[in-house]
C-alpha cells in the first residue's frame, strides 16, 4: 500500500453562516488504519475550496471515539486528493484515501464506506475573500480544526470561528484540473 506524503498549503477561513438544510445522504469513511485526532479529509461543495474534516478520534456526549472514521458530509461533495478531486459518493473499500494533518498528507486504505440518511447543515466560510462551503451531518461526531489548534464539532462551532480549509480553483473534468470558466455556488 503506497504511503505517499506531500505538502499542501492549508489556510483558515471565517465561518459566516450555518444553515440546517434537511435530510440527505452523508458519507462516513472507515479507514483500515488508526488516524490521529488532527488527521482528516478536505471536502466541500465547490472547486473553490474545501473544509478540513477531522477523524472521530475524540469522545463526545453521544459518540465514543472511533480512531478509524471520518464523517465527511454530503455524498455530492468534492473530496480533494493531492491535486485531483472525486465525489464522496465514489469512494469505495479498497481505495487509498489521502488524509491531511496540517501541511502533511499520507495515503491510508479505505476499509468501508457507510452512506446513510441524516440531518444535514450547510456551513459557509470566507477565506481571504474566497467563499467556500460544505454540507455536513448535523452531529457531534463531525469535527473541524480551529485556528487555535483545537477541534470543534459542527454542533458547537459559531459564526466568526476560524477553521482550517484549503483553497483551490474551480474547473475540473473527471477530477482533473482543466482550464475553463466555471461558476459554482
Amino acid at each position: 500500500m503506497p504511503n505517499e506524503e506531500s505538502k499542501e498549503s492549508l489556510t483558515y477561513g471565517t465561518v459566516e453562516k450555518i444553515t440546517p438544510i434537511g435530510q440527505g445522504t452523508r458519507v462516513c469513511i472507515d479507514t483500515a488504519d488508526i488516524l490521529t485526532p488532527t488527521e482528516g479529509v478536505l471536502a466541500g461543495n465547490t472547486g473553490h475550496g474545501y473544509v478540513l474534516l477531522l477523524s472521530e478520534n475524540r469522545e463526545s456526549n453521544t459518540y465514543p471515539p472511533r480512531s478509524f472514521r471520518i464523517n465527511a458530509g454530503g455524498l455530492h461533495q468534492y473530496l480533494y486528493q493531492q491535486g485531483s478531486t472525486r465525489y464522496l459518493e465514489e469512494v469505495r473499500g479498497g481505495d487509498t484515501l489521502i488524509v491531511y494533518n496540517g501541511a502533511e498528507s499520507k495515503g491510508v486504505p479505505v476499509g468501508r464506506v457507510k452512506m446513510e440518511k441524516r440531518d444535514l447543515v450547510r456551513i459557509e466560510v470566507n477565506a481571504g475573500g474566497v467563499r467556500l462551503s460544505a454540507v455536513l451531518q448535523d452531529a457531534e461526531s463531525v469535527f473541524m480544526l480551529q485556528e487555535d489548534g483545537t477541534a470543534v464539532s459542527i454542533k458547537e462551532v459559531k459564526e466568526g470561528a476560524r477553521i482550517s480549509c484549503f483553497l483551490d480553483e474551480p474547473g475540473r473534468h473527471l477530477g482533473e484540473k482543466i482550464e475553463e470558466q466555471i461558476n459554482e455556488y
